[in-house]
């Protein structure tokens, strides 16, 4: 660091006098010299804060005048660009006095010091009064900002605004107002909060905008938020609501359909809470409500026109006049189609013909109908048809579970697939039938509340095994086509289309293939089984010796059958008694134990006479 040079312009100028040798003072003259010095001194003390004014400014620094025995010099290094810009010879400036006097006689002033002093009262000032402060952002620092007040403060990264802020270099070189949350001098800490004083500012303005508003008030306001709700408004500081509902008379599914953010809207003010600070605003309140005098264009039961709005899954929304809707719930499309998509029948703007169902002014709400603009088909149906009826139709459609005939024009009817045949297996309906087939069908039951019809093809004919017994009796002599042969024997098909087994023991033997599909046989019945619709057959016409007996074996087993169950159990309890009774054999391990158990018994009672001996000798 280089020596600071001093200049004579830093010294009070003096005049030196002739020396007298004679001359002398008197001792009331030398205290009154001591008492005026000792005042002067006395007047400046080091870091008191004294205004000085500015003799002149070069490149050595700001020299000062503070009325003292001597002038005090400034480094330039001390003052911002902004402040050389300010000062000026012959302004004020109030500084600090470091030294009165240095090793070198100087005065140290410091312009720097004085500011951090003065910054602290007025800082000190502000707290007590509890004003804001202004400052200038200097730099980012962990956690937050660095605002230099006079002296640097912190503010901390979540008092930067009201709304979290994630880049804080866009706030670097602004000036800001904030509140003083904190302060300790000795530490030389100053906490600043942004928030706290906007938030202030925003509760003021609070207040005196809604002193100002009224209820049933038109005013002016910016989109500042879009939510599914609604929409938040800015009406001069303050956000009101506009809530999805109060948005038009119409209907739409989300508040962006009608406005943007950023942009201005007009909205009537419909209610205020001030306890609160909320307002209600509504837009659709600025127009008349078109549900007012809709019960004099539309009735209950008149047929009207309108343009398909919007298509949901549960029905039509109808527009049929601007912010009139009506809904044609999907139940209300078709009498008999069963309807999974809409968009497949209809479009948005398509104008339809529709009946008023009902009408709900108080809460805008109107039903509609399509299918009621005809009649309803099932009302034919319950007063034409009735069970055992005989109907004719087309198969509209198959299904595994059986076929659907058109009954009349909108009502099917179904035949399930276990009402297609007395006899025949079917694995599938469309094995038998085709889609557009004519049929005949008996109706089974009628279903006025589920609007359903169960229909039969088999009943159209009587059950062949209601008459099996008496058609074929047992013993009797029939004819038969094979159809399959499976693993219990050859399934033949009757003349009455009943199919009936041959069992593989009733085969012909020593033939590999008695009997080949498509072949028919004469046969004889066996037996039959009407409850089960089973009927057993025969290759031998003629009934041997040990068929006939068969059955009367049967009848005896069956007799004979609890005394065996009796005698079973006789054996059972003989046997048990008989193991029970029995001594069980010995294992190799048991009798080897039983033989060293012996042994130390045998060796105790050898020592037992042993001791008794020589206790009689002794």
């Amino acid at each position: 660091m280089s020596k600071e040079r001093i200049k004579p312009l830093q010294f009070a100028r003096a005049w030196i006098l002739p020396s007298n040798d004679d001359l002398s003072l008197s001792a009331e003259q030398k205290q009154s010299m001591e008492d005026l010095f000792q005042s002067e001194v006395s007047k400046y003390n080091s870091g008191q804060l004294v205004t000085g004014k500015i003799i002149a400014i070069d490149s050595n620094g700001v020299l000062v005048d503070i009325k003292y025995k001597s002038n005090g010099i400034i480094p330039l290094y001390e003052f911002s660009e902004q402040e050389m810009r300010d000062i000026a010879v012959g302004k004020d400036l109030e500084v600090i006095i470091d030294e009165l006097e240095n090793v070198n006689g100087d005065v140290v002033l410091s312009y720097e010091n004085a500011k951090i002093v003065r910054s602290w009262d007025r800082i000190t000032k502000l707290f007590e009064e509890g004003k804001p402060v202004e400052g200038v952002v200097t730099h980012k620092v962990k956690g937050g900002l660095s605002v230099d007040v006079g002296v640097p403060a912190f503010l901390p990264g979540s008092q930067v605004d009201l709304y979290r802020v994630t880049d804080f270099d866009n706030f670097v070189g602004k000036t800001i107002i904030a509140e003083i949350v904190k302060l300790n001098k000795k530490r030389g800490n100053i906490i600043i909060s942004c928030r706290k004083y906007l938030s202030e500012c925003r509760d003021k303005s609070r207040k005196q905008i809604l002193d100002t508003i009224e209820v049933d008030k038109v005013i002016m306001g910016t989109v500042k938020n879009i939510t599914n709700y609604g929409v938040f408004i800015d009406v001069g500081g303050v956000d009101g609501l506009l809530h999805i509902t109060d948005m038009t008379w119409g209907r739409i599914s989300h508040p962006s359909e009608l406005v943007k953010i950023g942009e201005n809207v007009t909205v009537k003010v419909l209610s205020i809470d001030k306890d609160n600070s909320k307002i209600s605003l509504g837009m659709k309140q600025l127009g008349d409500n078109p549900w007012q005098d809709i019960d004099k264009m539309i009735q209950v039961g008149s047929i009207i026109k309108g343009h398909v709005a919007s298509i949901a899954d549960y029905g039509l929304f109808v527009e049929i006049r601007r912010g009139v809707e009506g809904l044609v719930h999907i139940s209300e499309i078709s009498w008999t189609d069963r309807i999974s998509n809409l968009k497949d029948r209809f479009k948005v703007g398509e104008e339809i013909e529709v009946l008023v169902a009902s009408l709900d002014i108080e809460n805008r709400r109107m039903s509609l109908s399509i299918k009621q603009l005809s009649k309803d088909p099932w009302t034919t149906i319950k007063e034409n048809y009735k069970k055992d009826d005989r109907i004719k139709g087309k198969i509209t459609n198959i299904a595994d579970f059986g076929i659907f005939v058109q009954i009349i024009p909108g009502v099917d009817g179904l035949v399930h697939v276990s009402d297609l045949s007395w006899t025949e297996h079917i694995a599938h309906p469309s094995d038998l039938y085709k889609s557009g087939q004519e049929v005949e069908a008996v109706i089974l039951s009628v279903d006025e509340d589920h609007k359903k019809v169960a229909l039969g093809i088999k009943q159209l004919s009587q059950d062949p095994w209601k008459t099996i017994d008496k058609e074929m009796p047992v013993g009797s002599r029939v004819m038969g086509t094979v159809t399959k042969i499976g693993n219990y024997g050859a399934f033949v098909k009757l003349s009455n289309k009943v199919e009936g087994l041959i069992y593989n023991s009733d085969l012909e033997q020593g033939k590999e293939n008695p009997v080949e599909v498509g072949q028919t046989h004469e046969l004889r019945v066996v037996n039959i089984n009407a409850g089960e619709r089973k009927i057993g057959l025969s290759l031998k016409l003629e009934a041997t010796a040990q068929d006939q007996q068969a059955p009367v074996a049967k009848q005896q087993q069956q007799q004979q059958q609890p005394k065996k169950k009796v005698q079973v159990k006789v054996v059972e309890e003989d046997y048990v008694e008989k193991a029970t009774s029995a001594p069980r054999m010995k294992s190799s391990l048991q009798i080897e134990l039983e033989k060293h158990a012996a042994r130390q018994n045998e060796e105790s009672l050898e020592g037992a006479q042993d001791s008794k001996k020589k206790k009689a000798k002794k």
